[in-house]
């Protein structure tokens, strides 16, 4: 049974970790590799399964987290984002530093990408971590939390989006409809998550080389206009994009066009650090060698990083080239519950054996579209509820989780223990949230 085979894959690459304590990258390499002798993917075939996922990942990933890996570690060397992090702390006090991670989250991750936004934030809130020892994810959590609400459960979003299309829904009454319970459920679990006990217990250290250690004087700053300005631009030109596409009904123009070339992420953020360099470098007496140095110690300390995520991407395609996708597809095909309900169920089924939020909502979207012609659930609240079930259970098959892994330091089990639970957390609350939201259209007669 291809559930049992992902169960058994899972056990063994936490024993590998944990107990064996053999290296993330070579575990996920070898687990992987199992797996596609299991599921009967010909061994000619395995190491172009193992290229493809691989390759795919870190496609996808390489040019966002690498430049903003080297944005982030210019803005902390020339003390731009101790800038920001002191506004900051100053504007919302110490105190309440969590709500400001939450809002700054939330506000940039609406039309953001969850990698994009958690480079950008990623350096100011190492910077806010370091200035106050405050614990890593009592600052980074939040941020985290906020972040995986706004991608999975809203577009302009690539799953949601992609979904809204099978639907047939209009994307802006699902992003109206889903910010209605996407900002509450997903600022309650962002305060609360790093509260719990277990998440207390953790104190891990922030990466080495992702952020200097050095504390500037005030003078030795950067203004905070021009820090923030800086910051903003991959924000507001990568908004502006994804703004353009849903207003803009000539998808042929060339200005949308020029648009979308500028606010792609690699890109946006290839400018962005060109733009740093210059304001950072020169500008505050810093020679070009030295913010390029910088540069390259970024690129040293996301090597592992990246190799990570990419062999999480290469379990993940055997996985899929294994078709089980399919198999949850025509097991759950009879299931007569409610439409809403069984998109969320087969979402989260697909999520946990796949790791892949997209192909999650995908899949499906695919399998209870013919429900909803005759059922009359609103198209949109298919969308979120698709969406909504597609972030629960984040675990080893997920790039995303060696993503939030490294980054905040983590172990493997501790890791399952912050990410697993906050996502399947918002998942739940999230069909609560659909469901709530149909009641309430019914009940007026929308």
């Amino acid at each position: 049974m291809p559930l049992v085979v992902v169960g058994i894959s899972v056990l063994i690459l936490l024993i590998l970790m944990t107990r064996l304590k053999l290296n993330g990258f070579i575990a996920l390499l070898l687990v992987a590799v199992g797996v596609a002798l299991v599921q009967g993917i010909p061994a000619a075939d395995i190491a172009d399964v193992l290229g493809k996922g691989v390759g795919g990942q870190i496609g996808d990933t390489m040019l966002v987290v690498g430049l903003g890996a080297m944005l982030g570690r210019v803005m902390g060397d020339s003390g731009a984002a101790q800038r920001i992090a002191n506004r900051l702390i100053d504007s919302f006090g110490l105190r309440y530093v969590q709500v400001a991670m939450v809002v700054t989250a939330m506000l940039i991750g609406v039309t953001m990408f969850y990698e994009v936004a958690f480079v950008i934030i990623v350096p100011v809130a190492f910077t806010i971590v370091r200035v106050t020892g405050k614990n890593l994810l009592w600052v980074g959590l939040p941020m985290s939390i906020a972040l995986s609400t706004m991608h999975s459960f809203l577009p302009p979003h690539p799953g949601p989006t992609a979904v809204a299309a099978t639907f047939d829904a209009s994307v802006g009454h699902t992003l109206l409809y889903g910010l209605f319970f996407a900002v509450p459920f997903g600022a309650l679990i962002a305060l609360v998550w790093p509260r719990l006990p277990f998440v207390r217990k953790m104190n891990p250290s922030i990466p080495t080389g992702l952020v200097t250690e050095r504390v500037f004087e005030e003078d030795e700053m950067p203004g905070m206009a021009w820090s923030l300005f800086v910051a903003l631009v991959p924000v507001v030109l990568i908004a502006g994009a994804a703004v353009a596409d849903m207003a803009v009904s000539d998808q042929d123009s060339p200005v949308l066009h020029a648009v979308d070339f500028i606010g792609s992420a690699p890109v946006a953020l290839l400018l962005t650090l060109c733009l740093a360099m210059w304001v950072f470098g020169p500008r505050i007496g810093r020679g070009l060698d030295e913010v390029s140095a910088s540069c390259v110690s970024a690129a040293k300390s996301m090597a592992m990083i990246l190799l990570v995520i990419g062999a999480g991407g290469a379990y993940k395609g055997v996985l899929v080239e294994g078709g089980i996708a399919d198999y949850i597809k025509d097991a759950t095909e009879g299931w007569d519950i409610s439409p809403i309900v069984l998109a969320w169920l087969i979402a989260v089924i697909l999520r946990i054996a796949l790791g892949s939020a997209t192909v999650a909502v995908v899949t499906a979207a695919g399998v209870v579209a013919p429900l909803v012609a005759g059922s009359g659930v609103h198209p949109e609240l298919m969308v979120l509820a698709v969406s909504c079930g597609s972030i629960a259970f984040s675990h080893v098959n997920d790039p995303g989780f060696w993503m939030f892994k490294e980054y905040f330091n983590l172990s493997v089990l501790d890791a399952i223990k912050a990410r697993t639970t906050y996502t399947t957390v918002l998942a739940v609350l999230g069909l609560g949230g659909v469901l709530a939201v149909e009641w309430t259209l019914d009940a007026l007669s929308i």
